[in-house]
């Protein structure tokens, strides 16, 4: 049996914020590359090691490494969750997608962990949109 599934009005909203990460991701690559030139770091390497930049170097590689560890999470999550609630969705979506922003943007560690928290708030809350939907589902027979 086809599982009929309807996209609901509003669908849109959450679809943009998937473009919009997009962009902030290639943003995030193109700040990754240019402290690659200022802190000398050269490819295949990581990280920067015994140097007098280290610190700053990596914190970029983090800030990058980390939003790529949570992009699948949060792309199923958001997609799925949608789906029964669009705009609260979308809206912890773009939450997310700012404090991701600004959790690449600072440069000083202790900051930065008080920025990620927001993002773990609004993916939390992508989340129990996402396990409402299979509880509906599940109570629906489906």
């Amino acid at each position: 049996m086809a599982l009929g599934i309807m996209i609901p009005k509003g669908y849109g909203y959450v679809v943009l914020d998937l473009v919009t990460y997009v962009f902030l991701h290639t943003w995030m690559e193109i700040q990754l590359g240019k402290a690659r030139r200022k802190y000398n770091v050269p490819y295949p390497n990581l990280y920067a090691v015994e140097s007098e930049n280290q610190e700053p170097f990596n914190w970029v590689v983090r800030g990058h490494q980390n939003s790529i560890e949570l992009m699948p999470i949060f792309f199923v999550m958001l997609l799925v969750g949608g789906l029964k609630h669009p705009l609260i969705s979308a809206g912890l979506g773009a939450l997310y997608i700012i404090s991701r922003f600004f959790y690449f943007k600072v440069d000083s560690t202790d900051n930065r962990l008080g920025l990620m928290g927001y993002s773990f708030l609004a993916l939390m809350g992508i989340i129990i949109c996402t396990a409402s939907l299979g509880i509906n589902l599940c109570s629906s027979g489906m």
